[in-house]
């Protein structure tokens, strides 16, 4: 028999990529504003900004992307309340289903998430260049990047916008019995995060989170462990550090105060715990948010 190949039809590719950046802003961070000749996109993961495209101003939430097209002057800027998480991606994309994309903004969902995660992860692999440095022009290899890493970026990009488009055009089929399933534990687990989100004042206890969720042990264990790759007080004690780095942004106290607030019974522990999950010194923290700022 004489096989014949099909050559797979590719409606969107991407092969270049200028940008990845990740920063956490001050609640009064402004970015004055730019153009250039390729694509970038903007993403809310945490708080709220406003930013502005050829003269139009837009709000953008948690959760949503808003997209840049080539020669677009925008600005951007926080609203002076909360301090946001972004990302920012920029690259090149001359299909034309790109076209959709114009003037574009979305709300996305648990599957677009974790492709910006594995495009933020792989990146960190990839690339010497630290995500948070505003004048990166070009991205440096690392020399220890694992195999793969680049192509895990185009893969999760070209997905993530195909997905937009996707999920934004047309009805979608009914789901499979196992992706019912799959978004039965998202329910449970994002209901238990909001929960841990609602008690960040307090040291919760394993027992605890059970007992007010109506799970078991073994399977909230489980279910962290396969979301997050940890156990639950782990994401928990992450959550903490994170509304932390948020409050310092803010302002909203000094270091023995967010401490308190945050239901930590030493000043001393919490700066060994916010150490050992950032790599910096709450100090050190707050003088990199200031240089950010500034640079800016």
């Amino acid at each position: 028999m004489n096989f014949i190949p099909t050559a797979l039809k590719q409606d969107l590719v991407v092969n270049e990529i200028y940008t990845v950046h990740y920063f956490e802003f001050s609640k009064n961070y402004v970015f004055e504003g730019e153009s250039h000749p390729f694509w970038e996109f903007v993403y809310v993961d945490k708080g709220e900004v406003n930013a502005m495209r050829d003269g139009e101003e837009i709000r953008l939430t948690k959760g949503q992307i808003l997209f840049h097209k080539p020669n677009e002057f925008h600005t951007l800027m926080a609203n002076g309340v909360t301090a946001p998480n972004i990302l920012i991606v920029s690259f090149n994309c001359d299909s034309e289903a790109m076209n959709f994309f114009e003037n574009k903004v979305a709300s996305i969902g648990d599957q677009e998430r974790r492709l910006l995660a594995t495009i933020i992860a792989e990146s960190e692999m990839a690339f010497s260049t630290p995500l948070d440095d505003p004048w990166t022009i070009r991205l440096e290899r690392s020399e220890n990047a694992q195999t793969g890493c680049e192509q895990f970026i185009k893969i999760s990009l070209e997905w993530l916008l195909l997905s937009i488009i996707r999920n934004n055009s047309a009805k979608q089929p009914l789901a499979p019995v196992s992706l019912i399933k799959e978004n039965g534990q998202n329910e449970i687990f994002d209901k238990i995060v909001k929960y841990m989100e609602a008690n960040l004042d307090k040291q919760l206890l394993l027992s605890e989170i059970c007992r007010d969720n109506l799970v078991g042990r073994s399977y909230l264990q489980k279910l962290f462990r396969e979301k997050t790759g940890g156990g639950a007080i782990d994401y928990f004690n992450r959550l903490k550090i994170n509304a932390a780095k948020r409050m310092i942004r803010e302002s909203s106290g000094n270091f023995t105060e967010i401490s308190m607030k945050l239901g930590y019974n030493s000043i001393h522990y919490f700066s060994r715990q916010f150490k050992n999950l950032t790599g910096m010194t709450l100090s050190e923290y707050a003088s990199s948010v200031k240089i950010l700022t500034g640079k800016q």
